[in-house]
């Protein structure tokens, strides 16, 4: 990387908000305005402890109440206010949402098979497709991160926001099958530059070791 892109480059937080009921529950939550539960609000608050030392200059979240109350917790520790941004929500699973996957799969095969092999073009009725969830993440995330040059920012999602960050990051397709973590609360770090996202370090999780019972999902639905 030359020297401009270094000065260029600005470092990226991408996190994954804290567990909600519906997690536990494999229901799909998509755009509904779903909040923590008790794991999830301590799995926020040893995320705040871990990021407190770190220079952030800038704290973006989704303004679903499970991303944005993460992002309060790191905001509390670290003093940078919390800015929504309805970019960085999860994709819209349209009739998907409330439903619990064993449900889909019973009462919507068809629909439920072009979720399940990543149908790029699939979108359920309501919904968005993954070209047009990808789309909206990583344009949110570039211009998002091409405001803070030199500078290390936060972002705060969902599953989905992840999943498309992570193929970004290391130009994998929409359809290749997911073999990364998408953890409740991990600490993800990419690099943006003027061309783009690249990987750092994904799916840390030391911050929750001491957590015994919980164990995050990584499905692109919640």
């Amino acid at each position: 990387m030359g020297r401009c892109e270094v000065s260029e480059a600005a470092r990226v937080l991408a996190i994954r908000h804290g567990e909600t009921t519906w997690n536990v529950d494999t229901r799909i939550q998509g755009q509904l305005d779903i909040g923590l539960n008790q794991t999830g609000r301590w799995q926020a608050a040893r995320l705040a402890q871990a990021l407190a030392g770190e220079p952030i200059t800038a704290i973006y979240a989704s303004d679903l109440g499970r991303a944005f109350e993460t992002a309060e917790h790191v905001s509390r520790a670290t003093g940078v206010p919390v800015i929504p941004e309805p970019g960085l929500r999860e994709r819209h699973f349209g009739e998907f949402q409330g439903r619990t996957f064993a449900d889909i799969e019973s009462a919507l095969p068809q629909q439920a098979m072009l979720w399940r092999t990543r149908d790029p073009d699939f979108a359920p009725s309501g919904g968005e497709s993954l070209k047009q969830l990808r789309e909206r993440v990583v344009s949110t995330a570039h211009s998002l991160a091409a405001r803070h040059p030199g500078e290390l920012i936060v972002m705060v999602g969902h599953g989905g926001v992840l999943d498309v960050l992570y193929r970004a990051a290391t130009r994998l397709e929409l359809q290749a099958p997911r073999t990364w973590a998408l953890g409740n609360a991990a600490i993800n770090r990419l690099l943006w530059t003027p061309d783009g996202f690249s990987l750092v370090g994904w799916a840390d999780t030391q911050h929750l070791e001491a957590e015994a019972d919980a164990k995050p999902l990584d499905e692109t639905s919640t």
